[in-house]
Parts: structure tokens; C-alpha cells; sequence
């Protein structure tokens, strides 16, 4: 079969799978394993997760990053219970509600300027505690990075889950990103998410490079028993699990995944910079692998004919483009001479 091999800035979920990934699954594609996640490898991830998370933190492998989210979100509530979010977070705004649909979980969104939640915004939903009318709040889920392309730093996430402590609920993390985040944070994967409080979360190989590869991680042990009946009961529990596993320990083969976000993070900022020097408004700070301009609806017509990206906004023509862990200087450099084109036209 012949295809056209190009690259775009539509979705990191656009990009291939990393060529030491593809090698990883297959090593391990000779004889037989145990399924279900009785193997070898499944058991080396096990202890991979611990290294990188705490002694205490168990991984569970899935599919894709929603089944992660609602197999996580389950973890954390009991049927009455609902989970505050951020309106522009992905649980609400990209899952098709999955979250409600799935698991029944009612979610309380806060508009945000940033897409990050704040103590003070949790603090605005917590109300009606004990009213039978009201689905009460068992849990915050807050997205690293955020669908705005913004980090959390560290202590902006103690912050938050002291504040989940006070009201005795539990933080959920949606690291689909989760090491574009730490690259851009230059800490441990532990330092911001087990040292800073949070109880479990969705760690996110796709989007670095893996192939159908994402991970619910607990970190709070009082979580981890329901997690083994939640991901079946969520038709998220592969058979040939060492498939997935050997691709999310691949990622942490000599820090592939540093490699990889680090290296995505840095074609966002030199993108950020080229568009930023043709006068073009770009509202989101560039913080990892996302770049946020706002563009003239014929000119995003025009550019969009020879690369691929999406409109994030229709009402203030803000775009999204989203560079990967193969993006290219040249293909940045590229979209930067073609957008100096169209805006520099006459």
C-alpha cells in the first residue's frame, strides 16, 4: 500500500510510534506469556512504577486515556458522588461523556482562565455539603498539562490537594501529557504527584509515542483494591497485557520519555517564538507542547490547506497546534514562512 508520509500539528495522537517502542513490543512477541497481566513483563512495569512513583504506587495498564480516566475516577467515589473539574478539562469537554454515560459520575465544572483549577475555585463548589439534592463532591480532577497548554507547578498542586485534604476528598491527575509536564517542570514524575499529594492518576503513553498504551496509576493504597475489578468492568483490561506493558517500559528505557517530551516541548517554543515574531497574538503561554495563536479565519483557511490543525475557538479564531515527539525544525520552520505569507499579504 502506497501513502503519503507528512507530518501536521493537529494532535500528538497523530504521530507514530517511536521506533524504541516498536522494538520493545517486539522482544516480547515470541512464545507465550500468562494473560491478563500475569507476565513477566506486566510484573517489570510493576516494579518500574514503583522506582518512579513511591514504593506504595501500583499501575494498572489500559487501553486509552479516557478508559484510564473513568476507571480512575471510579476508584474515587461512591455512587452519590460527583468530581469538580475544570469546564475546558477533557473529561468534560472531549470524552463524549464518558465519565456520566459509563460510570454515572456527575461532574461540577469551573471556568477557568488558564484551565487550571485554583484552592480558591474547589472552594466555590463546596457547598451544600450533606443536601440530599446536591451530588456531593468526592473528588477534583485537574489535567497536567491542561487542555490550554499550561502546567501546574508544584506548589499550585499541594496547594490544591490541601485543600482536597480539608474537605477529605481525593485528587485525581489526568497526565495524558503527564511528561511533556515533568520535562517542563524539570522534577521527578514522584515530586508532583506522590510528594504533592495526589491520590491517582492516568499516565499517558500515547500521546509520547506508544500505540493504544495508557496506565492508571494509584499512588493512595486505599484506592488500589477496587482498581483490578474497575478496569475490567470498564472494558479496559487488555488479554495480551505485556504488549502494553513493554510499551510503557520502554518509555522509561534510559528516560525515552524525557527524550520525547523534552524534545516536543522545545518545537512548541520555537514555534511560539517564529509566530510570535509575525506579530501574531498569542494569548496561552507556551508551557510544554501546545501553542495557542489567535488567526484571522481566512488566513487558518488558507494555512490549513497545507497543514493540518484545529480551530480551538470559533469565536476568537484561536487555533491549537500541537508538536510531537517526531516534529521537526523544519516542519516548524515551515508553517512560520507560510504563516508569514498569509499574514503579511496585502
Amino acid at each position: 500500500m502506497e501513502r503519503k508520509i507528512w507530518r501536521g500539528f493537529a494532535s500528538d495522537n497523530y504521530a507514530g510510534v517511536h521506533p524504541e517502542i516498536m522494538s520493545a513490543m517486539l522482544e516480547v512477541n515470541s512464545g507465550h506469556e500468562i494473560a491478563y497481566g500475569d507476565d513477566a513483563v506486566t510484573a517489570r512495569l510493576n516494579a518500574v512504577i514503583a522506582e518512579q512513583f513511591g514504593s506504595q504506587a501500583t499501575v494498572y495498564p489500559v487501553f486509552n486515556g479516557t478508559g484510564a480516566n473513568v476507571t480512575a475516577l471510579q476508584a474515587c467515589l461512591t455512587r452519590w458522588e460527583a468530581v469538580i473539574c475544570a469546564a475546558t478539562a477533557h473529561i468534560h469537554a472531549d470524552e463524549g461523556g464518558a465519565p456520566e454515560k459509563m460510570a454515572g459520575i456527575k461532574l461540577w465544572t469551573v471556568a477557568t482562565e488558564d484551565g487550571k483549577l485554583t484552592p480558591e475555585l474547589i472552594e466555590s463548589q463546596m457547598f451544600d455539603v450533606g443536601f440530599v439534592h446536591r451530588a456531593q463532591v468526592g473528588a477534583v480532577s485537574i489535567t497536567q498539562t491542561t487542555e490550554l497548554g499550561t502546567v501546574y507547578s508544584l506548589d499550585e498542586i499541594k496547594a490544591i490537594s490541601a485543600t482536597c485534604r480539608k474537605h477529605g476528598i481525593k485528587l485525581h491527575m489526568d497526565g495524558a501529557r503527564l511528561s511533556n509536564a515533568a520535562a517542563a517542570l524539570g522534577l521527578s514524575f514522584k515530586e508532583f504527584t506522590t510528594e504533592a499529594g495526589v491520590d491517582i492518576l492516568s499516565f499517558g503513553g500515547t500521546k509520547i509515542g506508544a500505540l493504544a498504551a495508557e496506565a492508571v496509576v494509584v499512588l493512595n493504597p486505599d484506592l488500589a483494591d477496587a482498581l483490578p475489578f474497575l478496569r475490567k468492568t470498564s472494558m479496559q483490561l487488555p488479554s495480551k497485557m505485556r504488549f502494553v506493558s513493554a510499551q510503557l517500559l520502554a518509555l522509561f528505557d534510559n528516560e525515552l520519555w524525557r527524550r520525547s517530551a523534552t524534545h516536543a516541548n522545545a518545537m512548541a517554543a520555537r514555534l511560539h517564538a517564529g509566530i510570535e515574531a509575525l506579530g501574531v497574538e498569542i494569548p496561552n503561554p507556551t508551557q510544554a507542547n501546545a501553542v495557542f495563536p489567535i488567526l484571522d479565519p481566512e488566513v487558518t483557511e488558507k494555512l490549513q490547506q497545507k497543514f493540518r490543525f484545529y480551530v480551538w475557538n470559533q469565536a476568537t479564531g484561536q487555533v491549537r497546534l500541537m508538536c510531537s515527539w517526531d516534529t521537526t525544525e523544519d516542519d516548524v520552520d515551515a508553517l512560520v514562512a507560510e504563516l508569514g505569507i498569509l499574514v503579511n499579504r496585502d
